[in-house]
């Protein structure tokens, strides 16, 4: 087994940023938080737990299969849930009745076929888990109608079967976590460039089947682009693609793998594009005139081919927020005034760089924006996956803190930012622009709000609610990378439609006809 995040939220015990003293005084002011710690977490022996359910045949049957067959206290707690606000809530509470009964760890494809075989004739779901990192809900053991539940951990299946260097292209296990898929592709001088901000215990095989984005998806595209096979196991046998460039050999198959969410089944293959390592990174940052005038300039580089591989604009709140959090309030927020911060980068060779760099800087400089110096990109590269850390301490001091995403086309990116602010206008909720498209981007929502002490879960879902109500009203999609799990599902068909819904759900039927597959997921009940 891989190291272990701590059981309550994220990263290791004692590693990882915390919370700056600038940033609770911003908090203080703003929220009305007394700035101590209100309460901790719960230690893992005071964790409530039931039984394991699972029969004692049926445990040695897939232990017979598997070998690695764990129902300890810690192993089952670890892998209760993902790391939204909501299960970090249920987590530090120590509300975990509804662990898997067992954690399963096979060692490759033929295990894992077995396994499904096994429990799907047992009538045990089955929760697929590669780094733990799900905001919506999607690792939550639900049983269904199903006696007993299993975790399905994929760490002993972290490998990288092939690298061809030749066509760019790189076969990889599902367990191996994306800084060890770097690692071992940098000795080919090649990277995956796909650095969501979970990048430090996100998965391959999770990667694809949430349809992940990173932060350098303007420039490399997200994972489901990059995507060139895959193979999944699933309860009624292999769904497995060709790697060929292209096809016309009807429906991609590959892209109904990626975004399953094992609903289907188990990625245990998967075959992506990579990137030669960058001969030259460049990142700075700009303050721009406004939110507005910042997208269009975001949408003309899209449209003329010329984004920066990253593209970031904070709204005017986030900008407020960002400065504080930094330390660099007062004299400098007053300064930048209603300006919005914009972070850019590319990577590539020094004269493709320089010559992307001039046409952005171009642009930049006829809305009036103003160059603010490398340092504030350095910056930010070197804090790029520290929020995940920081929400520990906030929610210690009473903080209710969580995001939301969307995207939609550029005539309407506007109307959907207000829409969304209007529905969180009670919170302090900041947003940004960081992913593009010539034909629209992406909007990224940061809410805090000090927790109601009475019922913080209660609380975000009616936040959460009225922002998804007002995503579908204005045209938004659902979810831009971080899935539909158990928190999108019953708004699917707003999306898809209720044809679309019965399709999907009629691929589950064929590839899982128990039911067993991650129950409660993706799919609407």
């Amino acid at each position: 087994m891989r190291r272990e995040q701590v059981f309550w939220g994220w990263g290791e015990p004692g590693a990882g940023p915390s919370v700056s003293e600038h940033a609770v005084d911003f908090l203080r002011g703003e929220l009305g938080i007394d700035g101590g710690v209100v309460a901790g977490p719960v230690p893992l022996d005071a964790v409530r737990l039931r039984d394991p359910a699972l029969d004692p045949a049926v445990r040695a049957r897939l232990e017979a299969i598997a070998g690695s067959v764990r129902d300890d206290r810690e192993a089952r707690v670890l892998r209760c849930r993902g790391k939204s606000y909501l299960d970090l809530l249920a987590q530090r509470a120590g509300a975990c009745e509804d662990a898997p009964d067992a954690v399963v760890a096979p060692g490759g494809h033929e295990e894992v076929s077995a396994v499904l075989e096994a429990c799907a004739e047992a009538g045990v779901a089955v929760v697929p888990f590669g780094g733990g990192t799900s905001v919506v809900g999607g690792l939550e053991p639900l049983r269904g109608p199903h006696r007993a539940v299993i975790s399905l951990d994929l760490a002993r299946m972290d490998g990288v079967v092939d690298v061809d260097e030749r066509s760019l292209t790189a076969v990889l296990e599902p367990g191996l976590r994306l800084p060890e898929a770097d690692r071992a592709l940098a000795a080919h001088g090649l990277t995956l460039g796909h650095m969501p901000q979970s990048y430090e215990w996100a998965t391959v095989g999770g990667c694809v089947a949430t349809r992940s984005a990173g932060q350098l998806s303007s420039g490399h595209g997200r994972i489901d682009a990059n995507l060139v096979a895959a193979r999944c196991a699933t309860p009624q046998g292999d769904l497995a693609t060709l790697d060929a460039p292209a096809s016309a050999a009807g429906p991609a198959l590959r892209q109904l793998i990626a975004g399953s969410e094992g609903a289907l089944g188990v990625i245990t293959q998967v075959a992506l594009r990579v990137h030669r390592l960058p001969e030259h990174r460049r990142f700075e940052g700009w303050l721009v005139p406004g939110f507005e005038p910042g997208c269009d300039v975001l949408r003309a580089l899209a449209q003329a081919g010329a984004a920066p591989d990253v593209a970031r604009l904070s709204d005017e709140p986030e900008t407020r927020y960002s400065l504080a959090f930094a330390g660099l309030g007062g004299t400098l927020a007053r300064a930048v005034g209603r300006r919005c911060l914009l972070i850019c980068g590319w990577e590539g060779s020094y004269d493709s760089v320089a010559r992307r760099r001039r046409e952005a800087a171009h642009l930049l400089r006829r809305v009036g924006a103003r160059y603010v110096t490398q340092r504030a990109g350095r910056e930010w590269v070197a804090s790029r996956f520290a929020g995940p850390h920081l929400r520990d301490g906030l929610i210690d001091r009473g903080v209710m803190v969580e995001t939301l995403e969307t995207a939609t086309s550029w005539s309407n990116l506007a109307d959907l930012h207000e829409a969304v602010a209007d529905a969180l206008r009670d919170t302090l909720a900041g947003c940004h622009v960081s992913h593009l498209y010539p034909t629209g981007a992406s909007l990224y929502f940061t809410v805090f709000a000090r927790a109601d002490a009475a019922d913080p879960a209660g609380q975000w879902g009616a936040l959460k609610d009225r922002a998804t109500e007002a995503i579908v009203a204005a045209g938004g999609t659902l979810t831009h990378h971080h899935a539909i799990g158990r928190d999108h599902a019953r708004w699917l068909a707003a999306e898809d439609g209720e044809l679309g819904v019965e399709l999907l759900r009629a691929v589950k039927d064929r590839c899982d006809p128990a039911g067993i597959m991650n129950p409660g997921k993706l799919l609407p009940a």
